[in-house]
């Protein structure tokens, strides 16, 4: 395994339409060898995800931590479906955009469907800080930074977020006493907000 280089604010990489992973490279030595190396660039980097066009390789590949609780895993061609109109807000930042940290607003439940490293199928409802994080790494696989959602006012250096706090909040939304390296926000229970069977009858997440 080795620790990639990550791609900074303004290189083309980030700004284009990633490419679909093909079935047939999904066993690869090669596609196998980049799940390894973004794994451990992440966890390098202490991140709580990384997609593949932040290490060069424009592929709609993602890794991410959900939980605390959960190890890191992958979601390959991902797909994305809003499940209501209602918007929670936290404070991102991106191992792509150092230093900065702003307020985005994103629908607070979601579904993703994709395929894992082994070619199988899953799909997840997702609330609240997993919804957040899936949406953000997913962003980066169709050139979209965070930054591009972020409320202008609100950016802020990190030292600077760090010693004045956030500069847009909404108490409702955000708790001030949460810090991460790449996202703020309540993340308390998250195991409780991701549903990793949404075809059982009996969750009413998924009627």
């Amino acid at each position: 395994m080795a620790i990639l280089r990550v791609a900074q604010l303004g290189h083309p990489i980030l700004r284009q339409v990633a490419a679909p992973v093909k079935p047939e490279d999904l066993s690869s030595p090669e596609f196998q060898r980049l799940c390894d190396d973004m794994l451990e660039t992440m966890d390098e980097y202490d991140g709580a995800g990384l997609a593949a066009p932040q290490v060069h390789v424009s592929l709609r590949v993602v890794v991410c931590a959900l939980s605390r609780e959960r190890p890191a895993e992958f979601f390959i061609n991902p797909v994305i479906t809003p499940l209501t109109d209602e918007l929670s807000a936290s404070y991102e930042g991106c191992l792509s955009v150092e230093g900065l940290r702003g307020r985005v607003e994103r629908p607070n439940h979601v579904r993703v469907e994709a395929f894992d490293r082994d070619g199988s199928a899953k799909e997840y409802v997702l609330k609240g800080f997993p919804a957040t994080v899936i949406q953000h790494e997913c962003d980066h696989l169709d050139g979209v930074l965070y930054i591009d959602r972020a409320d202008p006012r609100s950016l802020a250096f990190l030292a600077e977020y760090r010693r004045h706090g956030p500069l847009v909040t909404n108490p409702e939304d955000y708790d001030d006493d949460e810090e991460g390296e790449e996202y703020e926000g309540e993340d308390d229970d998250l195991d409780e907000e991701i549903d990793d069977d949404p075809n059982d009858p009996t969750d009413e997440d998924t009627r």
